[in-house]
């Protein structure tokens, strides 16, 4: 069983040094990856310490989990659970609160924060689904539902449940896009701003006024 679950541990080493070497171009090697970057050795320290808080030793995981962040500036609570391949992009400053759950192959921006809203109890933080992608300074906040394959755009507070393959921007967050596509890509720039989308909005409206005006200003009485 030892045997098996060491096995399994390298295996899952292995799986999170490959996600960061195909998402972040700046990876130029797996010793790199080891030996410097803090998000890898954030998720690590993460493991081990969810190890021990299952276990009900939360003294010890604890312990290790401010130990990771000290040396990262990234603070997981060892209660939270989170799946394959979580891949943490610089890291600085992201904090995970303790009942957040994070589905497989997500990637999290520095800044970011999955917390409660200091009101709830129990279930008090955030679920994300697969494949989720949160933006830098990125706020996420609440026992909210983000669903698979969404975007959060950097800087948003999250609010409000999202669904299924949508992009959010903006504080409060809204839904701008949502067609179905699968929206894996890295890209944090080039999401639409709701602002200028209503703006264009009210001008095509102003001009379609002003031309119903025109009409009937031509238009001869009787």
């Amino acid at each position: 069983m030892a045997e098996k679950g060491w096995r399994l541990m390298l295996e899952r080493m292995k799986e999170d040094i490959a996600v960061i070497r195909d998402k972040d171009p700046a990876a130029n090697s797996s010793a790199e990856v080891m030996l410097l970057y803090s998000g890898f050795k954030a998720v690590r320290m993460y493991r081990r310490a969810h190890w021990f808080f299952e276990r009900n030793h939360n003294f010890i995981a604890r312990w290790i989990s401010q130990r990771c962040v000290r040396k990262t500036n990234i603070e997981i609570h060892p209660g939270a659970k989170i799946g394959r391949r979580l891949f943490i992009d610089h890291g600085t400053g992201v904090v995970i609160g303790e009942t957040a759950i994070i589905g497989d192959d997500c990637t999290i921006y520095q800044g970011v924060t999955l917390g409660g809203t200091g009101k709830d109890k129990g279930k008090r933080h955030p679920t994300l689904g697969n494949n989720v992608m949160v933006g830098a300074g990125a706020k996420v906040l609440g026992p909210i539902v983000i669903g698979d394959n969404v975007r959060i755009a950097a800087g948003a507070v999250v609010l409000i449940d999202l669904p299924d393959d949508c992009t959010a921007v903006g504080v409060p967050a809204r839904i701008v896009r949502r067609n179905g596509e699968k929206t894996a890509d890295m890209d944090q720039v080039h999401i639409p701003d709701p602002i200028t989308l209503e703006l264009n909005q009210l001008g095509e409206k102003i001009v379609e006024l002003k031309a119903m005006m025109q009409n009937g200003k031509d238009e001869k009485p009787l």
